[in-house]
């Protein structure tokens, strides 16, 4: 699963067209037209980045930026804002609020799309690395290939982004909402228990004899991609 993108933008064509293009360069997309419905959006959950719209209706994107670095949740969240205002002392405020970048409508769809993706690649480099490796497990997002040492893995596509989704955040604990959320979105309704049965089967993929399982199970709390393992200390089992 690529980065977390919201768009706030209140012309629809607009935001079709950046929904449209991002998502065909593996981006997940989501998008409100308001800048109050935003900040209540950033407040259930943070994505990678924001591509926000200077002049918005219920808050406007430069009081949006300003809230954004504020809350300690989000006072590093990459923002590229959008404006039709090109003269320096509007891009100067922009930058000043706390956007990480500035591009001026109408924009190159092309332009825009490498700027996301240096940007990330500054603030969030595991986002966009083409191959994760921790401990002797390597995932490849392009070719869609799972190794584990010298061995093939092979994973269901759910599993799959499982994997991807724990190995960007070695050691970190999910809980079952957040990974549903992550892996099958906020639009789909299943059982939490689902998340069971998906680790499951990636354990069963992923383990072999003799060898540390890299899955962490926290009672209570949730899953993990073990860090020590990540780290190549796990001790064998």
């Amino acid at each position: 699963m690529g980065p977390r993108i919201l768009i706030v933008e209140d012309e629809e064509p607009l935001t079709l067209l950046l929904r449209y293009n991002l998502e065909a360069e593996g981006y997940e997309v989501d998008s409100v037209n308001r800048g109050d419905e935003a900040e209540i959006r950033l407040r259930e959950q943070v994505p990678d980045l924001v591509l926000l719209d200077w002049m918005l209706p219920g808050l406007s994107g430069i009081e949006l930026c300003r809230r954004i670095r504020v809350r300690a949740e989000t006072e590093r969240l990459p923002v590229i804002m959008l404006t039709a205002r090109g003269e320096e002392g509007d891009r100067v405020r922009g930058l000043a609020t706390g956007a990480d970048d500035y591009i001026v409508k109408p924009f190159s769809v092309p332009e825009l799309l490498a700027r996301v993706r240096a940007l990330l690649r500054r603030t969030k480099p595991a986002h966009i690395a083409t191959l994760l490796i921790a401990g002797d497990v390597e995932l490849d997002r392009e070719t869609r290939r799972v190794r584990r040492g010298p061995n093939e893995i092979h994973l269901g596509p759910t599993e799959f982004r499982l994997l991807e989704f724990l190995m960007q955040s070695p050691g970190r604990v999910f809980s079952r909402e957040q990974l549903l959320n992550a892996v099958w979105g906020h639009d789909v309704y299943i059982d939490e228990r689902t998340v069971d049965v998906h680790v499951g089967r990636l354990r069963k993929a992923l383990n072999e004899p003799g060898k540390p399982d890299p899955i962490r199970t926290v009672r209570g709390a949730g899953y993990s991609f073990d860090e020590i393992f990540a780290r190549g200390e796990a001790a064998v089992g």
